[in-house]
């Protein structure tokens, strides 16, 4: 599975991105989609995660009620909707596949930069 982000860049605290990420190489049936972030200085942690099915979410606190994965089957997309975005989003973010009840999530993308000023 290859996996393809886009859509960061740099916006002011209080503003919306929408990140995408494109998968090729296979169908993502069956497998659970996860959008990462990794900030300066700070590992990386689990920022959204949702089910093949789309049926199940999760989203770290620090981004719920804020931010919205979704995917579409049809496009084999996976995208994270950021609103209310405020300069600790900071990170670059990346999307990655872990097939069904995998522990760890073994396809990643190659990362897009978002930049939030305050």
């Amino acid at each position: 599975v290859q996996l393809q982000a886009s859509g960061g860049g740099w916006v002011q605290a209080g503003d919306s991105l929408r990140l995408s990420c494109a998968a090729s190489g296979r169908t993502l049936s069956g497998y659970v989609m996860g959008w990462f972030r990794q900030a300066p200085g700070k590992e990386r942690e689990l920022v959204a995660q949702i089910s093949w099915s789309g049926g199940r979410t999760f989203y770290a606190d620090s981004v719920k009620g804020r931010f919205t994965i979704s995917r579409d089957k049809f496009k084999n997309t996976v995208d994270l909707q950021m609103n209310s975005l405020k300069f600790e989003d900071t990170a670059v973010y990346y999307c990655a596949a872990r097939f069904g009840t995998a522990a760890e999530y073994p396809y990643w993308g190659q990362g897009t930069q978002v930049t939030v000023s305050s």
